[in-house]
């Protein structure tokens, strides 16, 4: 693919090759390849060379329960090709993705990882945003919930009040007349 057709390649999905896998943002080896052009096993090894460039935030090697995991959330997995997986995949970060357009010195490969990186930033502005949206509504939740308190309180006053106006006897203010 030159420059032209990685344009044509959409956001959604290179989006949907990146995966939450011990509580962060990763692309999987076989998945960065693909989009790179090379095979799994060139990347591997380029990384083996340079594995001081990767440390464990920026690339980690799935451990087997974490595959299975993986595979069993995956709805299209085809468990007689482990997604044709034989091994663990390495797991790479943000960082990592970044790292290995050090190592992969192509053009492909450089673009590529500006696409990823803009992805990977999109991502972030938009959990930013939620945020954002859910501090607000988590100020107007405690917000309504001190109302509702507020409202009950008065309502209990209320009706102490007027509890109290039928039980007790009040004598007449004023003047008596004889007649009466």
């Amino acid at each position: 693919m030159d420059k032209e057709n990685l344009n044509i390649i959409p956001e959604e999905i290179i989006m949907n090759k990146i995966y939450l896998i011990r509580g962060k943002k990763v692309m999987i080896d076989r998945d960065l390849s693909e989009l790179y052009g090379i095979q799994t096993k060139v990347l591997k090894q380029a990384v083996k060379r340079n594995i001081k460039r990767f440390p464990e935030d920026f690339m980690f090697e799935m451990t087997s329960k974490e595959l299975e995991n993986w595979r069993s959330q995956i709805v299209t997995s085809n468990s007689g090709d482990k997604m044709g997986l034989r091994h663990p995949p390495f797991c790479f970060s943000e960082q990592g993705v970044t790292m290995l357009s050090c190592i992969l010195n192509s053009e492909r490969a450089i673009e590529v990882n500006i696409r990823i990186i803009r992805i990977f930033t999109k991502m972030r502005e938009v959990l930013l945003n939620n945020t954002d949206i859910l501090l607000k509504l988590e100020k107007f939740e405690k917000q309504i919930l001190n109302n509702t308190k507020d409202i009950q309180l008065i309502f209990e006053y209320l009706k102490k009040l007027l509890k109290g106006r039928e039980t007790t006897e009040r004598k007449q203010i004023g003047f008596k007349r004889k007649n009466q």
